[in-house]
């Protein structure tokens, strides 16, 4: 059984029922699995690369990871964050230096990583999809995928492509956008461009899985494909 070991921030990481519909992306993926092989999220609202590993949440991560198990790393929101120091990284230097530090915990323990550039914000203006803050950051990731010959998923250009096929009002229902009294978590409603509902999570979970599927091996030992998904 192998298990997919995901580190990131709140887009990815598990919700409870004081915070539903709010839901990550690492919540539902386990819809995409074939059965024995599960996810273990490790993932952490608030986190960038650099407070996951100050905070020393690496660490179970690598005492849990085995041989031909999956490490997902998605990050990016939170490293952007220059009036955080706590958080902020440069995407040429430490960003940089942090995914490879991930790659090399990987690669100790005979597992394969996957790097995920980070979802897309719903930032529309009069209409339009405003320009990311996003983008050095996901050229970092392809950099050093590149160099170390690791798997990634742009997430970023897929979910930037799909808000603009949606457009505003249509891309509201993937994200946490909520009326008052819509959810007995938010009386008072709530205008969230970045966090996602069941349905968002869902959404882009399937891009992930469509993409790695179509890499073949080792990603189709552990995935769903399409045989036999009508029968009861």
């Amino acid at each position: 059984m192998a298990s997919i070991h995901w580190i990131g921030d709140s887009t990815v990481a598990f919700n409870n029922i004081f915070s539903y519909p709010q839901t990550g992306i690492g919540q539902v993926f386990n819809l995409f699995l074939k059965p024995d092989h599960n996810i273990r999220n490790h993932a952490k609202n608030g986190r960038s690369t650099k407070s996951f590993i100050d905070q020393s949440l690496l660490v179970p991560v690598y005492f849990e990871l085995k041989e031909n198990d999956f490490l997902f790393i998605q990050f990016g929101h939170n490293d952007e964050k220059k009036s955080d120091l706590s958080r902020y990284t440069d995407p040429n230097t430490t960003f940089k230096e942090n995914l490879i530090k991930f790659i090399n915990v990987a690669n100790s323990k005979k597992a394969t990583p996957v790097l995920i550039t980070p979802l897309e914000r719903r930032w529309f203006k009069e209409g339009k999809l405003i320009n990311s803050n996003h983008l050095p950051y996901v050229n970092s990731i392809k950099q050093v995928a590149k160099e170390y010959n690791v798997v990634y998923i742009d997430l970023f250009q897929e979910s930037r492509d799909l808000l603009l096929k949606l457009g505003d009002t249509k891309s509201k229902s993937l994200f946490m956008q909520l009326k008052s009294n819509q959810w007995e978590n938010y009386p008072n409603g709530i205008d969230d461009n970045t966090h996602l509902t069941h349905k968002g999570a869902v959404t882009f979970a399937s891009i992930i899985y469509k993409h790695l599927l179509s890499k073949g091996e080792p990603f189709d030992k552990i995935l769903l494909d399409n045989k036999g998904k009508n029968e009861i």
